[in-house]
């Protein structure tokens, strides 16, 4: 899974706790709490002490990793 789909699989999966999910007119105000939470949650993962993530069939530094994964949530 790439780092924008794994941004859009923890965007969405954040959006879904958000009670006025569906009310159009707090859309965008939700959608930058989701995207806050999963901010929150990427830095966490990344000052775990694990270092290492699996992506496209390799190994790359989860540093590094993480960081792509918070630029890709940032633009949703």
């Amino acid at each position: 899974m790439t780092p924008k789909e794994q941004a859009e699989k923890l965007l969405s999966e954040y959006l879904i706790y958000f009670p006025e999910y569906y009310n159009d007119l707090e859309y965008d105000y939700n959608v930058e709490k989701a995207k806050q939470c999963a901010l929150i949650a990427v830095d966490f993962a990344m000052n775990s002490k694990y270092s290492f993530q699996p992506m496209h069939g390799g190994w790359v530094s989860g540093k590094r990793h993480y960081e792509e994964l918070k630029e890709e949530i940032e633009k949703l």
